[in-house]
């Protein structure tokens, strides 16, 4: 039973940490005054994944459970190309690796393309992230007993403009009011002033924090900021990382070297079988991400698949060293990381006082010695927030403090109303000049929001018209840079090249999103645009179809995702069954087993959970597994 009281008069606004791999949700409760993680149908987090069937769709645990007997229609990882586009150099490679297909949309939009309900559906990433949204929104709202309608959602520090448009969206086709998109490590500074808060009133010692270091690393993003702390009030001085470098990529690592193994120890035939079939793929995937997680305790580990491919029973030892030196320049980019954003802040090692730990993968030990070395082991790692909860947990205070309007939102969690204005701008931004030349107007690592303006002038005699190209990144030429959008401005004064004076005013609000405009100050003519990937928006009618399509369908897909984890269950027994029985030399055992895994791929979409039920029941009092 919920803890939560009905309060009319506030207004719950949820903090949601959409992960790439993992997602967490919390929100306010008034009536404890703290902010409390919503359970989940399967813990506190929920994998970011979607299924798709001929019966519905299905999403977290059931829909990751399943993959291996339906890969081609499993979603995953979006969030490392959402807010991209299809020719991106990063989400060219990404499909190389992804078992369902991504492609060309239209407009140069990526699509995954899945069957659904019986059609070949294209759905934008912002819609397949809507739906893990709108299943976290399902879940507050169960837990909290009234209808959630606003949230502030947490993007990756590094999260370009686009990204950020994109995550908003999803929001909205969620059914969620975004009141704001805050950095992940921002959000993370927040549950940790939060956790410093309740220890000073647990009476426990408090010293002023001064130069603090998030160092956030995920599933599939990584981020590092540094931020300082005074009184309750946090201020990022500056921010860095990779939107393409989480504990998959680890993941990604193990299962290559793993791939070797097969072709030496069972050779090229084999070898092939293993590659041509998306099953024995993500099977073999589930397996090393298992074996990551032992090793973060132990030293070495077994990854083990049975019946990988035809009569292979995969087995290999995998130690913590082998693991460390597969990935060891992942690691090292890691720390380098550490080293440049340090130097943007213009803060000496000697002079950080905490390093905060967020992320599911900084569990992993190499990284947390090797932090301890950078700084001569005279800081103690800050582990005492939750890695996968934090950045949820933040984003709830967050929301608190806008419910609030500010007053009194954050002082009665211990925490200061005032740290929307002290978050910074993770890239350059700024317009295209004469020779493709950047010219930059707002400098990494500036606070937001902002405002700034600077004047141009025409290149050509008799010019009126002056296009407005808008670029970020760091790179003095355009190419080497990412384009955003443009616009043009009309009735620019009549003049010889250099005479007119047009102001171009970039301004970044709160959510890290940008307004251009531009104004010639002797003709008053003016233009501006809000710069996002107009491309393959959705319409409200698309958006509100989405919506009753899902309230429709809502009781088929929770019914689909009980029967999909059972199939899941069912299917590792009886491959486990398989072995045994091969054991024994128990051929009509063998026979019997194989008859039921026929079921299971050609038979069990038109089954019913009870006759899932009754196949798992049989096979456990037969052969002593345990499956439900």
């Amino acid at each position: 039973m919920s803890s939560f009281t009905a309060n009319e008069d506030y207004e719950t606004i949820v903090g949601i940490d959409l992960g790439t791999t993992f997602s967490c949700i919390s929100a306010y409760n008034p009536t404890e005054k703290k902010v409390e993680v919503i359970p989940l149908a399967q813990g506190r987090t929920m994998p970011s994944w979607v299924a798709f069937t001929p019966e519905g769709k299905t999403v977290g645990h059931p829909a990751k459970s399943q993959v291996a007997s339906n890969p081609n229609n499993t979603v995953y990882d979006v969030k490392r190309f959402i807010g991209r586009p299809f020719n991106d150099e990063i989400v060219k490679e990404e499909c190389k690796g992804f078992p369902f297909k991504v492609v060309d949309g239209g407009n140069g939009d990526p699509r995954v393309e899945v069957e659904w309900r019986g059609a070949t559906k294209q759905l934008a990433p912002e819609e397949i992230s809507s739906f893990v949204l709108a299943e976290l929104k399902q879940a507050a709202e169960k837990h909290l007993g009234k209808e959630v309608k606003s949230a502030v959602i947490t993007v990756p520090a590094h999260f370009n403009n686009q990204q950020r448009q994109a995550t908003k969206d999803a929001g909205r086709i969620a059914g969620l009011n975004v009141r704001r998109i805050i950095n992940e490590p921002t959000a993370a500074a927040l549950a940790y002033g939060l956790h410093n808060a309740d220890e000073e009133k647990a009476g426990k010692e408090k010293t002023d924090k001064s130069n603090v270091v998030i160092f956030d690393l995920g599933g599939g993003t990584f981020d590092v900021t540094c931020l300082t702390m005074n009184g309750g009030v946090f201020e990022v001085k500056a921010t860095g990382g990779d939107t393409h470098l989480g504990g998959e990529d680890f993941d990604n690592l193990v299962v290559e070297w793993c791939k070797t193994q097969i072709l030496e120890k069972h050779g090229k035939e084999k070898a092939a079988l293993f590659d041509k079939s998306n099953r024995a793929m993500s099977r073999l995937r589930r397996a090393c991400e298992t074996a990551k997680r032992a090793l973060s305790s132990g030293t070495t580990t077994n990854i083990e698949v049975d019946s990988l491919v035809e009569d292979v029973d995969f087995n290999v030892a995998l130690s913590r060293a082998k693991f460390e030196e597969l990935n060891a320049k992942l690691f090292q980019d890691c720390l380098d990381t550490v080293t440049a954003v340090l130097k943007d802040a213009g803060v000496k090692n000697s002079e950080v006082t905490d390093i905060v730990l967020v992320g599911g993968s900084t569990r992993v030990p190499i990284l947390q010695t090797k932090l301890g070395e950078m700084f001569s082991g005279r800081i103690e790692l800050c582990k005492s927030i939750h890695p996968d909860e934090a950045v949820a947990i933040g984003a709830a205070v967050q929301g608190h403090i806008l419910a609030t309007g500010g007053k009194g939102g954050g002082q009665d969690l211990g925490v200061s109303t005032d740290l929307l204005l002290l978050d910074v701008t993770p890239l350059s931004l700024g317009i295209e000049l004469e020779g493709r030349v950047m010219s930059t107007l707002i400098k990494r690592n500036t606070a937001i929001p902002c405002k700034k303006t600077r004047t141009y002038s025409t290149v050509d005699d008799w010019q009126t018209e002056i296009d407005v190209v808008v670029y970020e990144g760091e790179r003095p030429h355009i190419d080497g840079n990412n384009k955003l959008g443009s616009f043009v401005i009309s009735g620019v004064q009549k003049a010889r090249a250099g005479e007119p004076k047009v102001d171009v005013t970039f301004s970044l609000d709160a959510n890290g999103i940008l307004v251009v405009s531009a104004e010639d100050q002797v003709t008053g003519a003016k233009a501006n645009a809000e710069i996002k990937a107009e491309a393959g928006r959705l319409t409200k009618e698309e958006v509100d179809k989405m919506i009753a399509d899902s309230e429709k369908y809502k009781e088929a897909d929770e019914e689909l995702a009980k029967k999909l984890e059972l199939k899941s269950l069912l299917e590792e027994a009886i491959f486990e069954c398989n072995s045994l029985a091969k054991e024994k030399k128990d051929e009509a055992g063998v026979r019997e087993i194989e008859n039921m895994m026929d079921w299971l791929e050609l038979d069990s979409d038109q089954a019913n959970y009870e006759d899932m039920k009754k196949k798992a029941i049989s096979l456990e009092d037969k052969w002593g597994v345990r499956i439900i």
